[in-house]
């Protein structure tokens, strides 16, 4: 554990102690060795992805553009929660200040409800791609294409900031300052505080809820239109083709959703709470890593863009310019 300065010590209660996966010290750097070729893996692997995307002509669509701002979204919330987890491997206990501790959660909260959100845009789109392909140019304009991510970037983000701000009046609890986690999940902040905490749970739990289960039901509402425009479909040929566009975020929303489940619905009171932290890691740690290996298994397109990618970072260029385009929906035509 970090050693606190003597400024430090005059003030205890500012600082919080992370317990993190102190139980699996005795396997010595096989966890950090395991979960940093992970955290590798995760950040390179969607790098990769916007970058192929940002390099291809023919993947400046609508549906590759929500693709480079999930892979964006997928570095930023690892980064958020890996290295601090790679530090308890080698430290186990580990001193956070209170300030370090609600901003990890406050971008943890953002980013997730950033993802359901996402996922739910590209739902749509391809919703309007199998269900109205006539009227898809002009519905999933160049337009639409910038607001949806902005306006999931931003919801999220005001929306948690909302959340957080409900606790800047109550106190902290006096004793223990220990959370028996490795990061600054929902549940343990709150615990921090004494007082009316309901002012907290109650919004918070609320606005989490409409955050994933309203993107949630939209994704489940356009799936059904899909599948009963698919079955349509006279040729066999046709409709895999139709399903084939779609499988790659079908497998992403599974994987996310059905962790998120896992982690935050499935009763977990009487579970041990090392069981309750591993159950966190599929959440936290393999989900944003499962973006790029699914998408570059199942999508011959991407994985098309890759291998160009690659032949052109052997030859010395790399695609600057597109990747300064990225966040922008200049590159999709109308």
């Amino acid at each position: 554990m970090r050693k606190q300065s003597s400024g430090d010590s005059k003030n205890q209660t500012t600082w919080l102690i992370l317990v993190g996966f102190g139980e699996l010290q005795h396997l010595g750097f096989l966890p950090f060795i395991l979960f940093l070729a992970i955290y590798v893996v995760t950040v390179g692997g969607n790098a990769l992805i916007v970058l192929a995307v940002a390099s291809s002509q023919t993947l400046h669509t609508p549906m590759y553009f929500f693709l480079c701002h999930l892979s964006l979204l997928e570095i930023g919330y690892t980064s958020n929660i890996m290295p601090q987890l790679l530090r308890s491997f080698l430290e186990g206990r580990e001193a956070i200040s209170l300030v370090s501790c609600l901003v990890q959660f406050y971008m943890f909260a953002s980013l997730a409800a950033a993802e359901c959100l996402l996922l739910s845009a590209m739902s749509y789109d391809r919703y309007l791609a199998i269900c109205r392909p006539l009227h898809y140019p002009a519905l999933m304009s160049t337009w639409l294409c910038g607001c949806l991510p902005a306006g999931g970037w931003f919801s999220s983000f005001s929306f948690s900031a909302f959340a957080l701000a409900l606790a800047a009046p109550l106190p902290l609890c006096p004793g223990s300052r220990e959370i028996d986690h490795y990061f600054s999940d929902f549940a343990p902040v709150v615990g921090l505080f004494c007082g009316d905490v309901g002012v907290m749970w109650g919004p918070g739990v609320s606005i989490s809820g409409f955050l994933t289960l309203t993107p949630f039901l939209l994704i489940v509402a356009s799936y059904a239109f899909i599948l009963r425009t698919v079955l349509q479909i006279p040729s066999c040929h046709g409709r895999q083709k139709a399903f084939s566009t779609c499988s790659s975020h079908l497998s992403m929303v599974g994987v996310f959703y059905g962790t998120l489940i896992v982690v935050y619905v499935a009763p977990t009171d009487h579970m041990p709470p090392l069981l309750q932290k591993a159950f966190s890691v599929l959440y936290t740690v393999f989900t944003p890593m499962g973006n790029p290996i699914i998408y570059s298994l199942k999508n011959q397109e991407v994985k098309g863009a890759l291998h160009r990618l690659w032949g052109l970072l052997i030859a010395g260029h790399t695609p600057l310019k597109e990747i300064g385009q990225l966040l922008t929906s200049s590159w999709i035509p109308d």
